[in-house]
């Protein structure tokens, strides 16, 4: 196994790495939408977190060698769900056509007031 880091996202605050690689795939720790380099926690809309949250994500799989478009299952964490329709179109501009397994999953308050976290898994390489 692999531990990844990158200072293009932000950095684990804890016992755990901001990914895995392990077996042809990235476990992507679960991300917040923090600004990497920034010790502010601005929390903007819901459509500026998703995307700032969905440029972390990408930022740690392209560290590890994949990317956005390898990603074969996400999970995210919405603290309300009638922001579910906002979340969903921006999660959507972002992926384009790549459409990986998701779950939503409603939560209560996330760290530092944030509405939204995910966590990704995506394939190395050429394996499908």
């Amino acid at each position: 196994m692999q531990s990844i880091s990158t200072p293009n996202a932000p950095a684990a605050g804890g016992h755990y790495s901001q990914a895995i690689v392990h077996g042809g795939f990235v476990f992507v720790a679960g991300q917040l939408p923090m600004v990497p380099g920034q010790t502010a926690h601005t929390v903007g809309t819901i459509e500026e977190q998703t995307e700032q949250v969905l440029r972390n994500v990408s930022a740690v799989l392209d560290a590890s060698g994949s990317s956005i478009a390898r990603v074969c299952q996400m999970t995210l964490y919405v603290s309300d769900m009638s922001l579910w329709g906002r979340v969903n179109a921006t999660y959507a501009a972002f992926l384009g056509d790549h459409r990986p397994a998701r779950a939503v999953v409603p939560v209560n308050d996330l760290h530092f007031g944030y509405q939204i976290e995910v966590q990704a898994i995506a394939a190395l390489g050429d394996s499908q």
